[in-house]
């Protein structure tokens, strides 16, 4: 079985900053790409943050500049730096990752999500 566990979501003043961290475990062969998703109330779920197994990432307009996601493969960990949050960033922030599992059939591909960790910025 393989699942991604978030965290470092917490209640954040306007301007500040968290850090969250999402962890793969599981039979694990490979991570392709890993990102960080938000879903605000009554609003779709939008793709906040990506990177891929070679380090390229790709962000949201509305996050360019402020956050930062990075990845440690050897702990099959992905982070979100979130700098100057603002109210607007208040969401469940989700973490999803495309990877490859061991069966007994050969490497599957499955994309998997986290359960979910709130972030709440409010003064």
């Amino acid at each position: 079985q393989v699942q991604l566990v978030e965290s470092g979501g917490a209640l954040v003043q306007p301007g500040g900053s968290l850090r969250l961290s999402c962890a793969a475990s599981g039979n694990i062969v490979s991570i392709n790409d890993m990102g960080w998703y938000r879903q605000a109330p009554g609003k779709e779920r939008e793709l906040v943050a990506g990177i891929t197994s070679s380090g390229s990432t790709n962000y949201a307009d509305s996050v360019k500049g402020r956050f930062t996601i990075s990845r440690d493969n050897a702990k099959n960990t992905v982070y979100l730096q979130m700098n100057s949050l603002k109210f607007e960033d208040t969401a469940v922030y989700y973490c999803n990752s495309h990877l490859s599992i061991a069966t007994s059939l050969g490497p599957r591909l499955l994309e998997v999500w986290g359960q979910g960790t709130l972030v709440i910025v409010s003064s």
